[in-house]
């Protein structure tokens, strides 16, 4: 006979067909990695030749075989009947004796090493030993907080039960393994005190696009299980890993989770109970930045030790504050996931919203909603229905497959419901706080996650749009073809289409959305009189430690993220071009704004930027913007100057920026300005010396030249970019262009409508056009359609 169990500084990979994939990957983790300083708990795990033993010896493989050629292989009927009676058999058994001897070394062991006192996480870790690559991850129970050797054997024969959960038997019938050819391993690992402090989730890249440069740290008070079972919406930092390893502020955003429940554990006694977090611990963040550095550092090197992205659970212990890596395992979608497709989804109309939360899979999905509260009601689902509940867990594998669509009240992303979304493809919306309230049984509901991270449910089936293409088929123009973009929750995802990288990013889609308060009422708080207008601008910036870095820290996060999506590439931040009238809009815009007969014509773009009614304010905008550039090291961001109507407008901006430490040229700085006012074109040569790049702005040139209201409706008729007069003048700005060898690009959707504008912007030697993410695909084939006919 071979070892009953082996200790962790035994295991490694090479076990697996011993100890299954959890616990080999802990043994791995233990002896290779401890040794580099990542804080791993011992333990030790019970190995397939005990689980065969324990079946032997208690003469269980004929009774099992017998009640298991009793299930209903159709319809799965009496799936719940069988499997419990095979689960009553196993725990009916007593352990054998020689198996009892070694759990007991293996708990006087970790006694000895950690003290009497000590408690254990018991883990199931199932394995066929003649596919050792199969997993079996999330199919059988585990148990927390095991104190006692009494509890400990009690637990491991638990975890034998559960090799016949009605999921575990679910999962090997749709997969094609034998049930007794998979064996169970028991790990046992002393459990950290995270009770008494917290616990998270991390993955090696982005779990919702795959992009690899990043580490998503979540976190929540107490034990792991409530985010992994997808009970509270969890804090999450995403960290970017070419900044760690070059030693910058690597962090490039920071969400603060309601973490509605704590896991702790019970009271005089094994086991855990879910209570209430306290308002003040919701409030606060779990992890120092330093911790999420180190964490983050340890999940890059279990990254590069596996070669593979990875999905980590982690934990700190409360009596000694120290952090520990508790499991390690294979990160599964992405790994498969090519991304060799686009497929864009669009609504054609938008109905009545029930209601919105954290929207996973970038698609549209429609159909009838199910309401089900456990996952004993899968009859009750249809193909093709929309499942709406609380939260899932594992036990609701079997029916997840079912659905079109997800929809939860509670979750994270890194809940179990968002992990099976994205596994299956599904269309999902976690965390929506009240589904269950306001989706009435049957009714017809669309589900749409195509419009950033927000997950949006709107009443009725509507229509929708798909389009797909395959990347590997396009081929990107010499003609740079750049993106316009303003919302960060795209940027991972939309880094995967063909691109030159970002020409146009607006700072305004950022203000109204992530900051939402006017920067003068931040920095002149004392002037917002109105009671209720102060209230929400506190309430807004409590959790930072002054009214100003609130805006500054959201603003440089929200820039970093979409400068880390496309990174080394450029990605040009246009400076804010609110008119006033916008800036009024924002929360205590209207004490600082003044009422303009024409806003277009009026307070905006470079002359608000020395002037003394907002020059604190665009201080504000360079601090952000300087703390993206040194700070997080993202020196691929280029700044660019909105209407800036002559030179001396450009020599005071210029200063300003100076001032506040960004000057053009120190780590590769380059300035660029809008081409929008007749100004501009007519002294291109003369505002060269002042940019590195010219971006002609399509929309506002062709009313400056035109002498056309672009929103009046009824002069849309003569409004053109093709018109004779604007084509004259973006032809000599790109000349003067060539001329002073300044860069020249060009934003705006003409050239993807219209075959004939791109074609005249190619002739006329632009270097670079950007697009909305929409209009992208075509805009690259007319280019390159522009380009062909350019050679001839």
């Amino acid at each position: 006979m071979g070892k009953l169990i082996k200790y962790f500084r035994e295991i490694d990979l090479d076990c697996l067909s011993e100890v299954g994939g959890k616990n080999a990957s802990l043994g791995e983790m233990y002896q290779k990695l401890s040794p580099k300083g990542i804080a791993v708990p011992d333990g030790f795990a019970t190995t397939s030749e005990a689980y065969w033993y324990f079946i032997k010896e208690n003469h269980l493989q004929e009774q099992i075989a017998e009640l298991l050629s009793e299930l209903d292989h159709k319809t799965y009927s009496n799936l719940s009947f069988i499997g419990k009676q095979i689960r009553t058999t196993i725990l009916s058994v007593g352990i054998p004796s020689m198996l009892e001897k070694e759990i007991r070394d293996g708990y006087d062991y970790l006694t000895q090493k950690y003290g009497a006192d000590v408690s254990f996480a018991v883990r199931s870790s199932a394995t066929a030993e003649d596919l050792p690559e199969a997993s079996f991850a999330g199919q059988q129970e585990s148990y927390l907080n095991v104190k006692g050797y009494e509890a400990l054997t009690d637990a491991c024969q638990k975890c034998y039960a559960s090799l016949y959960t009605d999921r575990a038997i679910k999962y090997r019938e749709d997969n094609g393994f034998a049930h007794d050819q998979v064996a169970l391993s028991v790990g046992v690992q002393l459990m950290v005190r995270a009770d008494k402090s917290a616990s998270g989730v991390n993955f090696t890249l982005d779990p919702d696009s795959g992009f690899q440069e990043l580490v998503l740290v979540s976190g929540a008070w107490g034990l792991g299980e409530n985010i992994v079972q997808g009970t509270i919406n969890p804090d999450e930092f995403y960290v970017f890993k070419p900044s760690l390893k070059k030693g910058k502020q690597p962090i490039i955003s920071r969400k603060l989770g309601s973490k509605a429940k704590t896991m702790v554990y019970a009271k005089g006694g094994n086991g855990t109970v879910n209570l209430s977090t306290p308002p003040e611990k919701r409030e606060q963040f779990v992890l120092s930045d330093a911790e999420v550095i180190t964490l983050a550092q340890w999940s890059v090197q279990i990254e590069e030790h596996y070669g593979r992205p990875m999905d980590i659970e982690w934990a700190k212990d409360g009596v000694n504050g120290k952090l520990f890596i508790v499991q390690a395992r294979p990160e599964t979608v992405f790994s498969r996931d090519k991304h060799l497709k686009i497929t864009t989804y669009k609504l054609k109309q938008k109905g009545k919203e029930l209601c919105r939360g954290i929207g996973l899979g970038d698609k549209i999905a429609a159909g009838k909603a199910k309401i089900l509260h456990s996952p004993a009601e899968i009859d009750k689902l249809q193909e093709g229905e929309i499942l709406v509940t609380s939260k899932t867990n594992p036990d609701w594998d079997p029916i997840l497959k079912k659905a079109a669509g997800i929809i939860t009240d509670q979750g994270g992303r890194t809940s179990h419901a968002a992990i099976v979304a994205r596994e299956v493809g599904a269309v999902a919306v976690v965390g929506s706080g009240n589904a269950t309230q306001v989706i009435r049984e049957g009714q017809q509901v669309t589900i749409s996650c195509a419009e950033g991270e927000t997950g949006v449910i709107y009443e009725g089936k509507l229509e929708w749009e798909e389009h797909e293409t395959l990347i590997d088929d396009i081929e990107l123009p010499q003609t740079q073809a750049m993106m316009i973009l303003g919302d960060p929750d795209q940027a991972f995802r939309l880094s995967f289409y063909p691109n030159h990288g970002i020409g146009l990013m607006r700072l305004e889609f950022i203000i109204n959305n992530a900051i939402q308060i006017h920067p003068m009422a931040l920095i002149q708080f004392d002037k917002v009189r109105d009671p209720k207008v102060r209230e929400k601008i506190e309430k807004l910036t409590h959790h930072y430690p002054d009214k100003a870095e609130y805006f500054v820290r959201r603003l440089a996060e929200a820039v970093a993220v979409i400068a880390a999506a496309f990174s080394p590439k450029d990605v040009i931040v246009r400076m804010s071009d609110f008119k006033s009238n916008e800036y009024a809009n924002l929360i205590g815009g209207q004490y600082f704004e003044q009422q303009e007969t024409n806003p277009m014509l009026g307070f905006r773009g470079a002359s608000r930027y020395y002037h003394p009614n907002y020059q604190p304010g665009f201080e504000l905008e360079c601090q952000a913007l300087k703390m993206v550039r040194e700070n997080m090291g993202l020196e691929n961001v280029k700044v660019m100057i909105p209407f800036c109507r002559s030179l001396e407008e450009a020599e005071k901006v210029i200063a300003v920026m100076e001032s506040q430490g960004l000057k053009r040229g120190e780590f590769g700085l380059e300035l660029y300005m809008m081409t929008e006012i007749p100004s501009n074109v007519i002294l291109a040569e003369e505002f060269a010396h002042y940019f590195d790049g010219f971006s002609i702005g399509s929309n506002d040139l062709t009313q400056l030249t035109l002498g056309i209201d672009r929103d009046s409706d009824l002069l849309s008729g003569m409004f053109s970019a093709s018109d004779p007069a604007v084509k004259k003048m973006i032809s000599m700005v790109i000349t003067s262009a060539h001329k002073t060898k300044t860069k020249i690009g060009l934003c705006g959707q003409a050239p993807s409508d219209d075959p004939t504008f791109a074609q005249f912007l190619v002739d006329a030697g632009i270097h670079s056009i950007s697009f909305n993410p929409d209009a992208l695909i075509n805009g690259v084939k007319n280019m390159l359609e522009a380009e062909k006919k350019h050679k001839r």
